[in-house]
């Protein structure tokens, strides 16, 4: 069972994790949440804040009630300890699955013009959801949650159902179809409904692969081509060139 504890001073914003995968991964017992108010830690006439050193602008969290916070909280072992901060590393599948793996995380949600830079020796990672900056970290933690919880064993009834996910293979998902086979004159393409499992396979390959190269060419230059996969890319650019 993975164990995930939050440290927020808005803990009422995580109620969406109650719900949906993350939600039934709690039913199921494959995961334990816990929110915590870091406010009550302040010794401080409850001050989570304070003046930066040196002068400037806005408030820094201080790192009094996030140490004793995190120093109440029960551990086994070494849990990664993530702050939510725009100066970390970006946030991507790949780092998803990493995070998965892992028995235990803590998270710290800030709020202000930043932390003192003491926390950060708590901390495993710094990560950020991209190049903008939120107004806390909580939605961030969200997101991060729902990302690698999804793909805990177990949580998703099959497994090939988020292995096949955008991003998961490295390449963008092919598209998808469903009843009805007409549906206001748009059809389900033919080979979804020949029952030849080869050229379905085939289709689908091609079809991420061709979705990738239109809309996210920077994810092949990582991308590692099976020799069948660097002949339809071939034939997918050759058509391009004709057009």
């Amino acid at each position: 069972m993975m164990k995930i504890d939050i440290l927020s001073l808005f803990p009422e914003m995580f109620a969406p994790l109650e719900h949906s995968i993350v939600g039934k991964a709690k039913e199921k017992g494959l995961l334990e949440i816990n929110y915590h108010n870091f406010r009550e830690y302040a010794e401080k006439a409850r001050h989570v804040d304070d003046e930066p050193y040196g002068g400037g602008q806005g408030m820094l969290l201080r790192a009094q009630p996030i140490f004793d916070a995190y120093e109440a909280l029960e551990k086994k072992g070494q849990p990664r300890v993530i702050l939510l901060d725009p100066a970390g590393k970006v946030f991507n599948q790949a780092y998803a699955e990493d995070l998965a793996q892992s028995d235990h995380l803590v998270f710290i949600c800030g709020h202000y013009e930043g932390y003192d830079e003491r926390i950060k020796t708590l901390v495993t990672d710094e990560i950020s959801l991209g190049d903008f900056v939120l107004t806390g970290g909580e939605l961030a933690a969200m997101t991060i949650v729902d990302a690698t919880v999804r793909l805990i064993p177990e949580v998703i009834g099959k497994e090939a159902s988020h292995q096949d996910d955008s991003f998961s293979s490295g390449l963008l998902e092919y598209p998808q179809y469903t009843r009805p086979y007409d549906f206001r004159g748009m059809t389900v393409p033919e080979v979804l409904m020949s029952g030849h499992h080869e050229n379905i396979r085939l289709w689908r390959m091609e079809q991420s692969l061709r979705k990738t190269l239109e809309r996210r060419p920077d994810l092949l230059d990582s991308y590692d081509f099976t020799p069948e996969e660097v002949k339809l890319l071939e034939s997918i650019k050759s058509d391009k060139a004709i057009e």
